[in-house]
């Protein structure tokens, strides 16, 4: 079995959205052939939810990491709610963590989680280096590297945020 978790923008442009899509398929693929790939994402908008679309379109079993007990009703956006959902259900696992709220805290510990059950991470990154606020994508990465994780950096040609 091979657990790979996941970490990775939120922004994606639209025009992205494809390439990483892609990029995550080809990715799994290698990891999917034993049937017994396990993906482990937090499955917020963008990066998360393309990455767990991908583990269960290879054949693989999805953990749901949720931040907080009120992450669903305040932090998942109208055009987002669907898919979320979605895959929830189609999740394996779903583990809500006892915060009570959505903050920092939270997603510090969400990402903790995650770098605590992979054997790897793909990392959705532009290669930015942290923001100094915590939580982010490259605290993730490096988060991951301290603990001796391999990660697979996902930034195709063309790739970019928005904003």
């Amino acid at each position: 079995m091979t657990t790979i978790a996941v970490t990775g923008h939120m922004d994606l442009t639209e025009d992205t959205v494809p390439l990483v899509r892609t990029a995550l398929d080809d990715l799994l693929k290698q990891y999917a052939n034993d049937g017994d790939l396990v993906g482990v994402s937090c499955i917020a908008k963008g990066a998360d939810s393309l990455f767990a679309e991908a583990v269960l379109a290879a054949g693989g079993r999805l953990t749901v990491v949720i931040p907080s007990q009120d992450y669903r009703q305040n932090k998942v956006k109208p055009d987002h709610a669907p898919l979320f959902d979605h895959l929830v259900e189609a999740a394996a696992e779903v583990l809500v963590l006892p915060h009570e709220t959505a903050n920092r805290q939270a997603y510090e510990a969400a990402n903790a989680v995650l770098i605590e059950r992979a054997e790897r991470l793909v990392a959705v990154w532009n290669g930015e280096p942290p923001t100094g606020k915590g939580g982010g994508t490259a605290d993730t990465v490096l988060d991951a590297q301290t603990a001796g994780i391999p990660v697979d950096v996902v930034w195709p040609d063309g790739a970019a945020r928005r904003g």
